[in-house]
C-alpha cells in the first residue's frame, strides 16, 4: 500500500476534505485500498465524520465476515452506514431477502450496535432499486445521478421520486461520469456537473478526487452553490 506515494497522497486528500467540512466518507470492500486509507485517518478523526461502507456479499454469513474485516481496516468499532453494494437484479434482491440473506446480517449488526443505518446502492437499473426500497425500509439510497441520466434508464424519473416520498437519505454518485460527461456545448465543467445534481432533491453527493486541489474545488462549488433554474437544468 505504501510503495508508490499513493498512501501519503490519499491521506492528505482525506484530511483536507475533513478540514474543509466534508463529513460524509464513503467506501466499499471492492474499492481496493480505500478502506485502509480512510482507516489510517480514522485512528484520530473518527468522531468528525459519518462513516459509510458496503457489502457486495448477498448472504448473511459472508456479509458479517466482510463487516468484521471492514471495521478492522477502518479502525472503528461501528459504522454510521452499511450499504448493500450495487444491486442490479431481482434475483439478487431475492437472495438478500431470502433465508440466510444479507438483510439478516444488517439487522444483526444493528442490534449489536456495529451499524447505525442501512442503505442500498446501484449503478444500472432504477426499477430494481425501486423494488428494493419497496420491500424494505432502508435509511439511505446511493444512486447514479448526472445530466445524462434522462437518456437511458433514468434514475431521476423512475427512482428519485420514490426515495423522496420515503424520506430517505439520498446520495448521488457518477456526477461527472468519470469526466465523460464534459462537452464544449453541454456540461462544460465540474461546477455545472455538481450543480445539476445538487439542484435535484438529494442529501449529498460523492465524487472521487485524485488530488487535494480537486477536493478544494468541489468544496468551493458546494459552498457557493445556488439551485439551477429550470432553463439551465434543461
Amino acid at each position: 500500500l505504501q510503495v508508490d506515494g499513493k498512501w501519503d497522497k490519499a491521506i492528505k486528500i482525506i484530511n483536507k476534505a475533513i478540514d474543509l467540512g466534508v463529513n460524509y466518507l464513503d467506501s466499499a470492500v471492492l474499492y481496493g485500498p480505500s478502506q485502509d486509507y480512510i482507516g489510517e485517518v480514522m485512528k484520530t478523526r473518527r468522531k468528525e465524520v459519518f462513516l459509510a461502507t458496503k457489502t457486495h456479499d448477498r448472504t448473511r454469513d459472508g456479509s458479517l465476515q466482510l463487516l468484521e474485516n471492514s471495521l478492522k481496516r477502518l479502525h472503528t468499532d461501528h459504522l454510521d452506514l452499511w450499504q448493500l453494494h450495487n444491486i442490479s437484479s431481482t434475483s439478487q434482491l431475492d437472495q438478500i431477502f431470502g433465508k440466510g440473506g444479507a438483510i439478516e446480517a444488517l439487522e444483526k449488526a444493528r442490534s449489536e450496535k456495529m451499524v447505525r443505518f442501512f442503505g442500498i446502492t446501484g449503478h444500472f437499473d432504477p426499477f430494481v432499486l425501486a423494488e428494493g426500497i419497496r420491500r424494505y425500509p432502508f435509511d439511505t439510497i446511493l444512486m447514479a445521478l448526472n445530466a445524462a441520466d434522462k437518456h437511458h434508464l433514468s434514475f431521476i424519473e423512475n427512482l428519485l421520486p420514490k426515495a423522496v416520498e420515503k424520506k430517505m437519505g439520498i446520495i448521488g454518485m457518477k456526477v461527472p461520469a468519470v469526466g465523460k460527461i464534459f462537452r464544449k456545448n453541454g456540461v462544460r465543467n465540474m461546477e455545472e456537473a455538481m450543480g445539476y445534481v445538487l439542484t435535484l432533491p438529494v442529501s449529498t453527493l460523492i465524487v472521487g478526487c485524485k488530488k487535494v486541489e480537486e477536493v478544494e474545488e468541489n468544496v468551493n462549488i458546494g459552498v457557493n452553490f445556488k439551485p439551477f433554474s429550470d432553463t439551465k437544468m434543461k
